[in-house]
Order: C-alpha cells, then sequence, then structure tokens
C-alpha cells in the first residue's frame, strides 16, 4: 500500500487510529514522569612529574635540575594514566568504594575518549559518575578521584620508584555541580511513543482488513436471481 492509501486508511478509521495514538502518547508521558531523574558529575586530574624530574641523581652533590612540571610532560605519564584507568574500571575497585551493579550510583573513569583503544592518549584522567541524587553523584566523584590518587601512591610505592621520583594527580576540574540527565527518560518515552504510534497502525489496518472481509462474505453469500427453467417457458402463440 502506498503512502497516499495509508492515510486514507488512517482517515477513514480514525475512530480507531486516534484513540490508540492518544493511550500510547499518555503511556509515553507516565513513562516519563515515572522514572527518576539522574544527575552528572565530572572531574578531571592530570599526572605530573616533581620539579627534580623523574630521575635521582647518582651523586647527590649534582641534583637534577628544577623544571617546571607543568613543561615537563612525557609519555610515561600517558601510559600511568592508562593503567589507573584501567585499574579504577576493575569490579574489585568498584566494590570497594560500594558500587554493585544494579546500584543507582554508578562511576567511569576514562582518558575523556570514546574510543577504548585510545587508553594512552594523554596523562588525563576523567571521572564521571551518574546517580539518583545530586549529592550522591558528587559525593561520588570526591571518592573516586581519591581513590585514584591512593592507587597512584600505591602503585608507585610497589615497584620500588624512589619518593623524590613520585607522580603527583593534580586535580584540574573539582567535582562539577550535578546536572540532571534526561536522556534516559526521554529515551524510553520516544520508545513508549513509537509502540504507541505502531499500535495504532496495526489496530486501524486490523480493522479495516476486518471489515473489507467481512464485506467479502455477505456479497458472497448473497442469492443471486432466480431464472426460470425451460420448461416453464411457453412458446409465443401457444394456448392454455
Amino acid at each position: 500500500m502506498d503512502f497516499w492509501g495509508t492515510v486514507l486508511v488512517l482517515f477513514r478509521r480514525w475512530y480507531v487510529a486516534l484513540p490508540v495514538l492518544l493511550l500510547g502518547l499518555g503511556g509515553a508521558g507516565v513513562i516519563y514522569a515515572s522514572i527518576p531523574p539522574t544527575y552528572l558529575s565530572n572531574g578531571v586530574i592530570v599526572l605530573s612529574i616533581p620539579t627534580t624530574g623523574g630521575t635521582v641523581p647518582p651523586n647527590p652533590t649534582l641534583p637534577n635540575p628544577i623544571t617546571n612540571p607543568l613543561l615537563n610532560f612525557d609519555y610515561g605519564l600517558n601510559m600511568t594514566a592508562s593503567i589507573l584507568i584501567q585499574a579504577m574500571g576493575s569490579p574489585e575497585v568498584a566494590a570497594e568504594l560500594g558500587v554493585k551493579p544494579g546500584d543507582p550510583t554508578q562511576y567511569k573513569v576514562t582518558n575523556g575518549s570514546t574510543n577504548p583503544e585510545s587508553m594512552s592518549s594523554g596523562p588525563f584522567v576523567f571521572v564521571e559518575a551518574e546517580s539518583d541524587s545530586a549529592e550522591g553523584a558528587r559525593a561520588m566523584v570526591a571518592r573516586v578521584v581519591a581513590r585514584t590518587k591512593q592507587e597512584l601512591f600505591n602503585r608507585q610505592t610497589k615497584v620500588g620508584a624512589p619518593k623524590q621520583t613520585f607522580l603527583t594527580a593534580i586535580d584540574v576540574v573539582l567535582p562539577t555541580t550535578p546536572e540532571p540527565e534526561r536522556g534516559s527518560r526521554a529515551r524510553a518515552a520516544a520508545a513508549a511513543a513509537g509502540v504507541g504510534g505502531l499500535l495504532s497502525l496495526w489496530s486501524t489496518f486490523a480493522v479495516e482488513s476486518f471489515v473489507v472481509s467481512r464485506r467479502a462474505r455477505k456479497a458472497a453469500w448473497r442469492p443471486g436471481p432466480v431464472s426460470a427453467s425451460p420448461r416453464d417457458v411457453q412458446p409465443t402463440g401457444a394456448r392454455g
């Protein structure tokens, strides 16, 4: 059936299409109102080399030159950031932070890229938390950032790095003011509205098909005109 044929059927069976469509839109509104809003908060830290560099001089009388950490970024920082991102994304660390699958409060730690294969793109560590309350989202970002800094310290201690060369994590963006995230609610409502529209089309064409089929059956069973038998037909001019 072409477009105009569909429009004609909808116009002819508006008493079916309109109520079902309104029910679908009403269901979408109920779903949108029933889903609780979620809040997002973000934080960013950057890894930095100490002012005296990443090595200890063999001769204490000849110390390393003092440099500006913000001018001293190398690939090692990128690799360390990748290690921290992978560690913070593990289920064990999430459990230590009190996050379980299905909890309303969740977090993720990334390098700011949506491509999971691009893990070594910079010394930045991005933290994002989602919760059913604004304070819960902000508090989760703060906990994850603090745990990331502790993870950095623990790993450097474990490999026996000299304390003078320890990398530090600097806060670039403190936990931001949580903002409501309406995307999930809007998607659920749009899906419900779409289902309502499909049900409206389906019910309309179901009624149309039923009516057309019933008319066809009535036409098939309607008796035709009775024809006279040849024996009842008398020749012209015959007398009784």
